[in-house]
Formats: C-alpha cells, sequence, structure tokens
C-alpha cells in the first residue's frame, strides 16, 4: 500500500511539474510589468499550499520505502529513488525558491529565463522518479 501511495505522490508531483514547466512558467512573461510583482507573490503562495504537502509527503514515503522496501524493490533502487527526491529539494532550494523571491520584486528577462531553464532538472528529475516508480508497481503485476 505504501508502494502505491508513493507513486500516487509522485505522479502527481510529475503532471504539476509538467505543467508549471510547459504551460505555467513560459507564461510569467506575459503577465505584464503593472502587475508582475503581485503576481509573482500571489504564485508563491499559492504553489506552496499545493506543492508543499504533495513534496513533503513524498519525501516520507521515499524514506519509508528505503527503510522498509518492498520485496519486489532492491534498496539501491529505493535509495536511488530517494536520492533523486533529495536531488529535488536542493534544485528547489538554492535555485528555483531564490529566483522566485527575487522575481517578487518586479519582472526581469534574465530570471525569468533561469528560472524555465533551470527548472528543467526538477522536471527530468520528477521523471525519472515517475518512471522508476512504475517500474516498481509493474514488478507487482
Amino acid at each position: 500500500m505504501l508502494l502505491v501511495i508513493h507513486a500516487a505522490l509522485t505522479w502527481a508531483l510529475v503532471g504539476l511539474i509538467l505543467t508549471i514547466q510547459l504551460v505555467h512558467y513560459p507564461l510569467f512573461s506575459r503577465v505584464g510589468e503593472g502587475g508582475y510583482a503581485a503576481y509573482q507573490r500571489e504564485h508563491v503562495t499559492r504553489i506552496t499550499w499545493l506543492v508543499a504537502p504533495l513534496m513533503l509527503a513524498e519525501l516520507a514515503t521515499g524514506a519509508a520505502l528505503v527503510l522498509r522496501p518492498p520485496t519486489h524493490v532492491s534498496a539501491a533502487s529505493a535509495g536511488l529513488g530517494l536520492g533523486l527526491i533529495i536531488l529535488i529539494w536542493v534544485s528547489t532550494a538554492v535555485v528555483q525558491s531564490p529566483v522566485h523571491g527575487r522575481l517578487t520584486t518586479g519582472f526581469d528577462a534574465t530570471l525569468h529565463a533561469r528560472l524555465v531553464t533551470t527548472n528543467w532538472l526538477r522536471t527530468v528529475l520528477w521523471l525519472l522518479r515517475g518512471f522508476l516508480v512504475g517500474a516498481w508497481l509493474l514488478a507487482l503485476a
């Protein structure tokens, strides 16, 4: 059951990061200078309420899977899954969150480009996680 919950959390985050990367972030540049700072602050507030609980639950269930991996999931594979989560958290804390913070003062094309470009790392990491947990689920069949 833990694996199914973990996979659901991961795939919810995969869908969310793809939406952000392919739709939401690119549209930041179209908001307009006049209301951009308020828009960015509101984005940070709203997205945090959505993503934080999912990320925390994914981290907790990922750690639990390392401590007690299902019989068909190797310890190395469970560790890889947790390692990918940690890389996502580091990228979020060190790169994306600070850029969002700087964008709350107003739109900056260079910062916006940095956000979109560097967010590909998180997007790829979550996709890798999605395929990894998908493989774990398929091994159940």
